[in-house]
């Protein structure tokens, strides 16, 4: 089998189980970003992450790749593709909890930089948060069928690759860079 098939060289691609539609499309946008918050995850982990949140990554990576299925299907029920459940979002609380409790609380914001894989991490983050503004945007716009527990899996694990990014650093030795208000122009 060829990796080409020529079929989306005019601009369309297929669902899973389902029709063509324009590669643009916010479903394609949707599934497409969490592809590349995916991407970005391993780059993180070629970045020198400690052993067990290289783990840790791994194992979401395994996961956003079963959430990007459920969003390439008009029908993921009929194709048994809601992957994602309660039971991932409690191990990612759980994983938030037990990295918080070896971090200084926050008194200040602070800006994403750091470690080179700090700063992956923290890379991770935003695109992860704009994968779950592409599955808002394909709801609201759509009305399409994406599982609570998806989109809920999406906003717990930015919060805690923000943590995650934090404890790397703190591992590492490097310090956080607070933010600085700028002196305001009179």
């Amino acid at each position: 089998m060829k990796i080409y098939t020529r079929t989306g060289d005019m601009g369309s691609t297929g669902l899973f189980g389902g029709p063509r539609v324009a590669k643009d499309d916010d479903r394609i946008e949707a599934y497409g970003t969490v592809d590349e918050l995916n991407a970005a995850l391993g780059i993180a982990r070629s970045a020198g992450v400690p052993d067990d949140i290289d783990q840790q990554l791994a194992m979401f990576q395994s996961e956003l790749f079963s959430m990007g299925a459920e969003l390439a299907s008009t029908d993921p029920d009929k194709h048994g593709l809601r992957l994602i459940g309660e039971a991932h979002i409690a191990r990612l609380e759980a994983i938030i909890d037990r990295h918080e409790e070896t971090l200084t609380p926050l008194k200040n914001f602070i800006l994403p930089a750091g470690s080179l894989a700090a700063s992956q991490i923290h890379l991770a983050r935003a695109i992860c948060r704009r994968a779950e503004r592409r599955v808002v945007t394909l709801v609201r716009r759509h009305e399409v069928s994406v599982s609570e527990p998806l989109m809920i899996y999406l906003n717990r694990l930015g919060d805690l690759l923000f943590v995650m990014s934090r404890v790397v650093n703190s591992r590492q030795g490097v310090a956080e860079v607070l933010w600085v208000k700028p002196e305001t122009q009179g």
